[in-house]
């Protein structure tokens, strides 16, 4: 996981967050959430800010909507607040009837090509045409070079399953980069208020005001089903599940994830959730919150390499985020293919996140063709009501923004 504590500020750096404040929130809001998972909820779960939802925050909302990243924080917080209430009422299980797991397994994926997408634009291997919109990039470029090596060598040392395979690749690029002479960077020491740049600096005010529900639901959204992914992949390899296939004390640690996103939002970093890297350590004989807290132990003594951030360039960590993209494909193999009813309307939810920059327009294609197509094929029967609540909201949501266009 500890990929994360570099790639994370690379991206918010784009929403203009500084990106001392943003590393030492990364390391601070992992920690929390990771050790109070271990201590309250008892799993072996670790947790960090979630890829893809970062990006969501800088190139959609930021980037997107001119949202100020102080605000987008707010959004980030009320989510949390949105999880923790609807967790404590126990609405989790309505918003799950609503919504197949086929469509959790293409939002799944669609977020890897939205992060593969980004991080080969920010590895220069692609970049905008006005001709064909997407066009290759110059390849004879060192930093493109640097960061195909990048890319490569990271997908070579998980073919000979290498622990810390991202990690390794990331530091070794950064190594090459330097030998060629391609990272400048000078010694430097962060000071108190460099570290705490964006702890605190969010705007709830803002972010109420403005009526950000979208976002905070997209956030909510992603954050919620990444949990149970994760949880479910993770409980099975550990052996925890019950007899009756559920997860125990699963409410525990929905309230452990909600707290931590609130936490990860106060300290100045995005929605902090699940990780499915975790499953290393229960591969590795894992199966007490023990595991959890050595690892927010760790992410904790990780602060003291804040100097060595700045020494990692785009080209060390664009190859991580086209990695963990492809790596995000394998949830395809549990949609359905064979029923055009799921079929296609994971298709259009897979296709539309990367193509619009926006997990909200794929989640909104995605449920009301569902809909559409069961209706029509007169499988009307087979939604739950809520699948129709929430699919008119979001007829009603395209067509506000079509009257703002």
């Amino acid at each position: 996981m500890a990929y994360i504590v570099f790639v994370n500020p690379s991206i918010l750096k784009d929403a203009g967050m500084p990106v001392a404040g943003v590393f030492a929130a990364t390391c601070m809001s992992a920690a929390f959430g990771t050790i109070l998972m271990g201590a309250v909820a008892r799993y072996p779960i670790a947790l960090a800010p979630g890829m893809g939802l970062n990006a969501y925050f800088t190139y959609t909302v930021v980037k997107g909507m001119g949202v100020p990243w102080e605000t987008a924080l707010g959004a980030v917080f009320l989510s949390g607040v949105a999880f923790l209430v609807l967790t404590l009422a126990g609405v989790r299980q309505w918003v799950m009837a609503a919504i197949p797991p086929g469509l959790y397994s293409a939002v799944s994926a669609g977020i890897g090509l939205f992060i593969a997408f980004i991080g080969l634009h920010n590895a220069g291997i692609i970049k905008a045409d006005p001709a064909t919109m997407v066009t290759m990039g110059n390849l004879r470029d060192p930093n493109t070079c640097l960061a195909v090596f990048g890319i490569l060598a990271i997908a070579t040392l998980q073919a000979w399953n290498v622990r810390a395979a991202i990690l390794v690749g990331i530091l070794a690029t950064t190594a090459l980069g330097a030998a060629l002479g391609l990272v400048h960077w000078q010694t430097q020491s962060y000071r108190w208020m460099d570290i705490t740049s964006t702890m605190f600096h969010l705007n709830i005010k803002a972010a109420w005001g403005l009526g950000l529900l979208e976002i905070i639901f997209v956030f909510l959204f992603v954050d919620f089903f990444d949990n149970i992914g994760t949880l479910m992949a993770v409980s099975r390899k550990a052996g925890l599940i019950g007899k009756d296939n559920k997860i125990p004390r699963i409410t525990t640690i929905l309230l452990t994830d909600a707290t931590a996103t609130i936490a990860g939002s106060l300290a100045g970093t995005t929605t902090v959730t699940s990780y499915i890297e975790c499953a290393a350590g229960v591969a590795a004989g894992g199966r007490t919150g023990v595991t959890s807290i050595v690892t927010g132990l760790l992410f904790i003594l990780t602060l003291f390499i804040a100097p060595l951030v700045g020494a990692v360039p785009a080209a060390a960590t664009a190859p991580a985020l086209v990695v963990v993209g492809g790596l995000m494909m394998s949830s395809l193999m549990e949609i359905p293919w064979s029923d055009v009813c799921i079929a296609f309307p994971a298709f259009l939810t897979l296709i539309t996140i990367p193509l619009t920059f926006s997990i909200a327009n794929g989640l909104a294609c995605g449920i009301i063709s569902y809909v559409v197509m069961h209706v029509t094929r007169g499988r009307w029967r087979q939604i739950p009501f809520a699948a129709y609540i929430l699919a008119l909201l979001l007829v009603l949501r395209f067509v506000y923004i079509g009257s703002r266009a």
